[in-house]
């Protein structure tokens, strides 16, 4: 900035010109207004075009933020039309998965009303104190299955399921069925009464049932896992509801003939070890007894269970035993666990063939 002495006259200024213009062109009040409409002429907020609704031209719209941004909210709005036929298209998903799971309920009763339910109880209905027993039986069912079910996720999560798929089957096998057996008896063995020790044991036998189902879960989609979780429920409710309407004691005849079959079933899992690859046929047939048979077996299981239960509530009542809704829930947990293994293997191999 120049000062200009005060006695200076008109001469003397017109010599002084050129250096005022350059410096006025160079103090910083100058460069901010150049600076200013600098700006102001690249920046599209002083222009006065008017910037089209949906600018679908890339070049333009990274000229223009503006015309990018209603860009974005055009296809937002067009996405959002877009999802909502696939929304419709889950919900009608999810109500025949919910008709399927109700069809096999209601065609599970009444099929087994008819063919082994022809005569019912004749003691004026269920007593209260068989109720509470069942009740509490198949309160401690689904608390063992929440268990197993929790046990396998963490089991999952961890990678505690990919070492035990590492490491050899044989150990694994044999050592899984030593600790399910051991922890299964030692949690029958134990007195009701002994509340520590006994849930404890049974702890631990869901955490072995945990392991032996974890494997099969790590690979298995889990909107498929919730539909065979709805189809076993089904399947165990409708046939839990025809033993406890029928006539007393009177399916506790079947132990005998389920556990052969279920010798059947078993020995139809282990053929796979034994026949060799090259016999389709036999694979194949060895796989349906795996699959249908042992649905139909641990279905018959679930029946003589129920009137097991039932069975035992009256013994309980008269002071021959002690109520162990414990022990009961175990049986019920092998035949849910097995069933909903065929279930998931059932749906896999319906989804491998829509492919």
């Amino acid at each position: 900035m120049i000062v200009l002495p005060p006695a200076m006259g008109p001469a003397a200024l017109r010599r002084l010109a050129p250096q005022v213009a350059k410096a006025s062109a160079s103090s910083p009040a100058a460069m901010a207004a150049r600076a200013f409409h600098q700006s102001a002429s690249k920046n599209t907020f002083f222009t006065s075009r008017i910037v089209p609704r949906v600018a679908s031209n890339t070049a333009y719209a990274s000229k223009f933020p503006s015309a990018s941004l209603m860009s974005r909210i055009a296809g937002a709005s067009r996405s959002y039309h877009q999802q909502a036929p696939v929304a419709a298209a889950g919900q009608a998903s999810t109500m025949r998965k919910l008709l399927v799971g109700g069809a096999i309920f209601g065609g599970t009763l009444v099929v087994t009303n008819i063919m082994f339910n022809r005569e019912t109880r004749d003691d004026g209905g269920m007593p209260v104190y068989e109720r509470e027993y069942l009740n509490n039986t198949f309160l401690h069912t689904g608390l063992g299955i929440g268990i197993i079910a929790m046990t396998a996720r963490q089991m999952i999560q961890s990678g505690f399921v990919y070492r035990i798929m590492m490491a050899n089957p044989w150990v694994v096998g044999i050592g899984g069925m030593a600790l399910s057996f051991g922890t299964m008896i030692g949690t029958r063995m134990i007195d009701p009464d002994n509340y520590v020790p006994k849930y404890a044991l049974w702890t631990a036998f869901n955490a072995t049932q945990a392991a032996f189902v974890a494997p099969m879960l790590a690979f298995v989609p889990g909107a498929l896992l919730a539909r065979a979780g709805l189809y076993t429920v089904a399947m165990m409710g409708s046939i839990s509801i025809v033993g406890a309407t029928a006539k007393q004691e009177k399916y506790l005849y079947l132990g005998g003939p389920l556990l052969a079959g279920c010798a059947i079933v078993l020995a139809s899992g282990l053929a796979p070890l034994v026949i060799p690859a090259t016999a389709v046929r036999a694979l194949a047939f060895t796989e349906n007894i795996w699959l249908w048979g042992g649905l139909a077996v641990f279905g018959g299981f679930t029946l003589y269970d129920v009137q097991k239960v039932l069975h035992h509530a009256r013994l309980a009542e008269r002071g021959v035993m002690k109520r162990d809704p414990v022990n009961e829930s175990i049986s019920l947990e092998l035949d849910f666990i097995n069933i909903f293994i065929r279930m998931v293997q059932i749906l896999m191999m319906q989804q491998n063939r829509r492919k």
